[in-house]
C-alpha cells in the first residue's frame, strides 16, 4: 500500500495519522523530536499493525532537522538516493544511503528503503500569545516549523514523486487560516495558499496536494500552548479529522474541512465582510 512519512508523529493528529495509515497497510516513516517516544510508537505499530516503521528524530525548527527528513524524501527520485539515474549513492554520493535499518519503512531492514508515496506535513504548535507579547525566538520557531519546513519538505517530496509519476502531499491547515488571529493564522493562511498553488503545478503529473482545515481538535495542542478554550468552541475528534483528510487525499480533493460546523464557518468567513470577521476574533484566545 506504499510508504507514508508523518511529521509530528508522536501525539495528537500525527499519531492518529500513523494508526489509520497503518490500518490501511502503509509502512511508515515517523518524524518527531523525541527519539525514545518515536521508538516506542514504532514498536507498537510493528507489533500491532504489522507494518514497517522507521524513525527519524529531527527538530524541524532547525536546518539540520529539515535536511535529515529531506534526504529520506529524496529516496527513489531522480535527484536522490536510489534515483533513476542508476547511481546507488544518488546525487550526493552517499554510500549506502538506500540501505534500510532495522525496522525501516518498506521492509524488514534487509533491503533498500522504499520511496515515500505520501507526505503528511503535520508538525506544528500553538503560540498561545499575542504577537507583541511573544518572544521573537518563539515566533521564528513557529515560522520555521509551520512554514519553512512545510515548504522544503513539500519541495523534496513533490520532485521525487513527480519523477515516479505518483504520490501525494497532505498539509495541515486550519479554520484559523481565515480568522486573522495573529501569526498562527498567517502561517495557516500561507499553508492553504501554498497547497492550492502546488496542486495546480502538479496537475497531470500523478501527484496531488491536499490541505485539511480543521477547527479545534481534542488533542494536547491547546494545553501545550497554554490556551483555554473554556467550552466556547465545538471540538472534533482526531479520528474524524484524520479520516476526513485521508479520504480527501484518496479523492484527489485540494481542500477539505471536517465537520459540518466548521464547513459552515469557513463558508461564512469567505463571504462575510473582513472587518466583521476580525472583530469577532477579538473574543477568542490567541493561537
Amino acid at each position: 500500500m506504499g510508504t507514508a512519512l508523518v511529521t509530528g508523529a508522536t501525539s495528537g493528529l500525527g499519531e492518529e495519522f500513523c494508526w489509520q495509515l497503518a490500518a490501511g497497510g502503509h509502512d511508515l516513516v515517523l518524524v518527531a523530536r523525541r527519539e525514545q517516544v518515536l521508538e516506542a510508537l514504532a514498536d507498537k505499530l510493528r507489533n500491532v499493525a504489522g507494518v514497517g516503521a522507521q524513525v527519524i528524530a529531527a527538530d524541524l525548527s532547525t536546518p539540520e532537522g529539515v535536511a535529515a527528513v529531506s534526504r529520506r524524501l529524496d529516496v527513489g527520485g531522480q535527484d536522490g538516493p536510489c534515483g533513476t539515474d542508476g547511481d546507488p549513492g544518488g546525487a550526493r554520493g552517499t554510500e549506502g544511503a538506500c540501505r534500510g535499518t532495522r525496522g525501516s519503512a518498506g521492509g524488514t531492514g534487509e533491503g533498500p528503503e522504499r520511496p515515500v508515496d505520501l507526505l503528511v506535513n503535520n508538525a506544528g504548535f500553538g503560540l498561545g500569545r499575542a504577537f507583541v507579547d511573544n518572544s521573537v525566538a518563539n515566533e521564528e520557531r513557529g515560522l520555521d516549523v509551520m512554514v519553512r519546513a512545510v515548504m522544503v519538505l513539500s519541495h523534496h517530496a513533490a520532485r521525487s514523486m513527480r519523477s515516479r509519476g505518483r504520490g501525494a502531499v497532505l498539509n495541515i491547515g486550519s479554520v484559523a487560516s481565515r480568522t486573522g488571529g495573529g501569526t498562527y493564522s498567517a502561517h495557516k493562511a500561507w499553508v492553504v495558499a501554498f497547497t492550492e498553488g502546488l496542486s495546480e503545478e502538479l496537475a497531470g503529473t500523478g501527484v496531488s496536494a491536499t490541505v485539511v482545515c480543521p477547527g479545534p481538535v481534542a488533542t494536547s495542542f491547546f494545553a501545550n500552548a497554554g490556551i483555554d478554550l473554556g467550552g466556547r468552541l465545538a471540538v472534533a475528534t482526531p479520528e474524524r479529522v484524520v479520516a476526513d483528510a485521508l479520504q480527501a487525499v484518496r479523492a484527489g480533493r485540494v481542500q477539505t474541512t471536517p465537520t459540518l460546523t466548521y464547513k459552515a464557518a469557513m463558508a461564512a468567513m469567505k463571504v462575510a465582510p473582513r472587518a466583521l470577521v476580525l472583530r469577532a476574533m477579538r473574543f477568542l484566545p490567541h493561537m
